[in-house]
């Protein structure tokens, strides 16, 4: 989370003032290359079925998908405003959402506030003055920040260390994840 926030020379130190000299700066970049080994799959084994359909053209089965949803997990009126919005949203936009016309054309999808995460993502982050980057430090860091920012990095360290645990000790039952657990 250091090397995210800062320069990995600001992840050292922070390292050595918590926990003394156990780690390198090379190690610091290979640690944050490490960390974010998982994280491809982690997504993906969380894509949401709604966010397929709207891609493949099919926002009516997404929102019905939505309501269902939250039909089932018996949500008041208050707790239901973001997949209300979200229903009429896609209801209401239907002829405007065609994104798998749109990737099939080879357009790309973008808007204002993505542009603007790619700002915070990678210009606050990669623009360190005097910073030098290799491509997989830069990648690593990159998505660490992703999905620090998208609120999800506490899953994804539980869901990494059941990986890194299988790949260290295969066959052994410790290294099981649930995803949601």
């Amino acid at each position: 989370m250091e090397a995210a926030r800062g320069s990995f020379e600001t992840a050292h130190a922070a390292v050595t003032g918590r926990c003394g000299p156990v780690i390198g700066k090379r190690q610091v970049e290979q640690a944050v290359v490490s960390a974010a080994s998982d994280i491809a799959a982690f997504y993906a084994a969380r894509v949401a079925v709604k966010a397929l359909a709207v891609l493949a053209g099919d926002s009516a089965r997404a929102a019905a998908e939505i309501t269902a949803e939250a039909d089932a997990a018996g949500l008041t009126q208050d707790q239901r405003v973001g997949a209300d919005a979200c229903v009429r949203y896609l209801a209401t936009k239907h002829e405007y959402l065609r994104y798998d016309q749109a990737l099939a054309a080879g357009w790309p999808i973008a808007t204002g506030v993505i542009e603007g995460a790619c700002r915070h993502l990678i210009g606050d982050r990669l623009d360190i003055t005097g910073a030098r980057w290799g491509l997989q430090g830069a990648e690593a860091v990159l998505t660490l920040r992703a999905v620090i920012s998208n609120g999800d990095f506490d899953e994804y360290w539980r869901y990494h260390l059941a990986r890194e645990h299988q790949r260290l000790y295969p066959g052994t039952a410790q290294g099981q994840y649930t995803l949601g657990a």
